[in-house]
């Protein structure tokens, strides 16, 4: 005998068949709140991830030449960054930034990116005589930052950097690492010992070399009015210097 379900009854029954279909619906992930990106799409923090990814496809397109690409011709800039570059294009755009603009640091070529191409990694892409001027240009980048000057001697003529902060502007008396002659790092002549840079030009022989070094060895100076020689006693905070008229 079949039994009658009333409106009632089967009010109640739907509404708890509802609500065991709605408990096994929220265990589950919502469909909406699901990740939906396609796996060519995603940004991976780790540009490792997205090699790693990309070497099983095997194919890529170049962002500068727009053609495809083997993975074995892509451009990996030590993981710093992971455009998709073919090395022909990257040797070409240093080639166009070192020869035409002396560019020390190349940025990548990537649209908003804020990484530097690294120097050796792109050692292998590019002529022997391109990486040379590279790192000239680095070099040279980086001299410029210092203060500099040439060893006056001319069997030398080495480039001394001041790499001290301590003597910025104010280094006089330099050693040049080359030949280890000891010169003006102002006047950019042989050390003039006991002599002003204005002076050092007036040197005529050997006397007056010796007794320059005899009034730097004994501490002395050279008065800027008259050029008379004066030394400095112990603590003595004032010198008075007569003049032959005062005698």
């Amino acid at each position: 005998m079949e039994h009658l379900i009333g409106s009632s009854e089967k009010e109640t029954y739907c509404d708890k068949r509802y609500c065991k279909i709605n408990m096994r619906i929220s265990q589950q992930k919502p469909i909406e709140n699901r990740e939906c990106i396609p796996q060519q799409e995603k940004v991976h923090e780790n540009p490792q991830q997205e090699i790693e990814l990309e070497d099983i496809n095997g194919i890529f397109t170049c962002e500068i030449c727009i053609e495809p690409i083997s993975a074995n011709d892509k451009f990996r800039n030590k993981d710093l960054c992971s455009h998709h570059f073919c090395q022909d294009c990257i040797a070409k755009y240093i080639e166009a930034k070192v020869q035409d603009n002396n560019t020390a640091k190349i940025e990548c070529p990537g649209v908003h990116c804020d990484q530097f191409l690294d120097l050796f990694t792109c050692k292998l892409m590019i002529p022997s005589n391109l990486f040379s001027k590279w790192c000239d240009v680095l070099c040279e980048d980086y001299v410029l930052g210092f203060e500099r000057s040439y060893c006056p001697n001319r069997n030398c003529m080495a480039l001394v950097v001041n790499e001290g902060e301590i003597n910025y502007g104010t280094l006089k008396k330099a050693r040049c690492p080359n030949c280890k002659q000891w010169f003006c790092f102002q006047c950019k002549v042989a050390w003039h010992a006991g002599y002003r840079c204005e002076e050092s030009g007036n040197l005529r022989d050997w006397n007056d070399i010796a007794f320059g070094k005899l009034v730097e060895r004994m501490h002395g100076a050279r008065r800027p009015a008259c050029g008379s020689c004066v030394e400095r006693k112990e603590d003595a905070r004032q010198v008075f210097v007569m003049s032959v008229e005062e005698i």
